[in-house]
């Protein structure tokens, strides 16, 4: 098992330099947010950590912010070195692990019940300060079951603060949760949910992951975490939750109940407008003691949210591509400052045709949220975008090399599909792009010196006096 809660985790982020604590007061209504967003807005990645803001105001619980902040910081979460974090998540879809049931566990050292189970007594910060709706959970695993086949899911969904025992939360139908609320609606049930705060890595990396429908993600969790995650029962619902996370939230989700849910801001870098959604009545607060609370920063890209999304979707389409349909992949990179939107895939091209079979497999792996896919030769590093811009620039022509899919699924949080004052339930088409940006027949020898006089200049770097190189 490589961890086994989130503090550990924690401790080998500390340990690397990947986050760094901060003593000083901070509000959680506009500061705490704003000192992240700072953190998170440098140029370069390897440059952004996470914080332990350990004195909330007035609140004695700490709230960690940022730990999945970096492409690094994900590799630590699953003890790998970052160029193989891909081949990790591959092997985890290929070959899930069964979680175990155990009889209790560190979030089962606090049980509060009735008026005991106060939220407004958690420090849940507003991200986007004067345009929120409240509060907002934002690294809260939701487990909920398939009330037909049994199967369970747990995804992440932005959850909104409303009192003491209540809350909204956005689901979307095409998601998998959406798809149980509406066979618990058809019934008129209410819809048990257990929301985990405060997990191992793995848990939090396959919640925000569009891992396909009818997986478990807590087995593909195990897998990538080396060993079965320990469950325990909540208290008041009859799921099972993590037994070292931090906090559970237990609740219902009432059929056919709405109320107003936003505006928040998104990860698109728009604000979603608010509009009527399920609630969420809370029940039961478990918790260990001591517990911290953390929370993801997303709103305009660069986020701690498209990290983490971006490499669960690379890893999908690695997956996919690669180990189910034989594609001589060498990248896949989801552009950061896009959310999810645009993919740049570098492939070994074998044959005339060989980029638009890919491209055509590879936008419909997950046609809802990706709207470009860039197909390029395996000499372009996906990941530096002046050499993805280069191929683009110079190994396409738009006639030729461009191909538009209308009325596609799409997702409706991009504010490009219809203006604000268009129901969201009408935004479900999009339009599509694919890009052909590989070499159609031999091109020039590139103009660069050869790689190895390259080298040898920086190997010996120190003898000009020149500043360091960046890495």
């Amino acid at each position: 098992m490589l961890y086994r809660d989130f503090r550990e985790f924690l401790n080998a982020l500390e340990a690397r330099g990947l986050v760094k604590r901060v003593s000083a007061e901070v509000d959680k209504d506009w500061e705490l947010g704003c000192i992240m967003r700072n953190i998170i807005r440098q140029p370069r990645e390897e440059d952004r950590y996470g914080i332990i803001f350990e004195n909330v105001k007035g609140y004695n619980m700490p709230v960690v912010v940022g730990a999945y902040a970096s492409r690094d910081a994900y590799a630590v979460g699953l003890g790998v070195k970052p160029e193989e974090i891909l081949e990790k998540w591959a092997d985890a879809l290929d070959k899930p692990v069964e979680p175990v049931l155990v009889n209790d566990g560190p979030v089962k050292e606090n049980i509060l019940t009735g008026e005991d189970a106060d939220l407004l007594k958690i420090p849940i910060p507003t991200w986007t300060p004067g345009k929120d709706g409240g509060p907002y959970i934002t690294a809260g695993h939701s487990v909920t079951r398939d009330p037909e086949t049994g199967i369970r899911n747990v995804g992440n969904y932005r959850i909104q603060l409303k009192g003491r025992d209540k809350a909204g939360i956005l689901i979307v139908p095409a998601q998998h949760i959406g798809v149980m609320y509406s066979k618990y609606e058809a019934a008129n049930k209410p819809m048990p949910i257990a929301i985990a705060i405060g997990t191992i890595p793995s848990i939090t990396m396959t919640a925000v992951t569009k891992v396909p429908q009818g997986v478990d993600e807590l087995k593909v969790a195990s897998a990538l975490n080396n060993g079965p995650i320990e469950l325990a029962k909540c208290e008041t619902v009859n799921l099972e939750t993590p037994a070292t996370a931090e906090i559970v939230l237990e609740g219902e989700i009432p059929p056919h109940e709405r109320e107003t849910e936003g505006p928040f801001g998104e990860y698109t870098g728009y604000m979603a407008t608010p509009g009527p959604r399920p609630i969420i009545n809370v029940k039961c607060i478990t918790h260990r003691n001591r517990p911290m609370w953390p929370a993801i920063i997303s709103q305009k890209p660069p986020s701690e949210s498209m990290v983490l999304q971006g490499i669960g979707l690379e890893a999908l389409f690695y997956w996919h591509l690669k180990r189910k349909m034989g594609y001589p992949i060498v990248d896949i990179h989801a552009i950061q400052a896009t959310g999810l939107a645009t993919v740049a895939i570098s492939f070994k091209n074998s044959y005339p045709g060989h980029a638009k079979q890919l491209l055509s497999s590879a936008i419909a792996i997950h046609p809802v949220y990706v709207k470009t896919v860039i197909a390029v030769d395996d000499d372009i590093n996906v990941r530096d975008p002046v050499d993805l811009d280069w191929a683009v620039a110079y190994r396409v022509q738009a006639d030729r090399d461009m191909d538009q899919i209308p009325r596609a699924p799409s997702f409706p949080l991009d504010p490009s599909i219809g203006p604000q004052d268009v129901p969201r339930e009408h935004k479900v088409t999009g339009a599509k792009l694919l890009i052909d940006a590989t070499k159609k027949w031999p091109y020039p020898d590139v103009s660069l010196p050869p790689k190895d006089m390259l080298e040898k200049v920086k190997r010996t770097w120190h003898r000009y006096g020149l500043p360091p190189l960046a890495s």
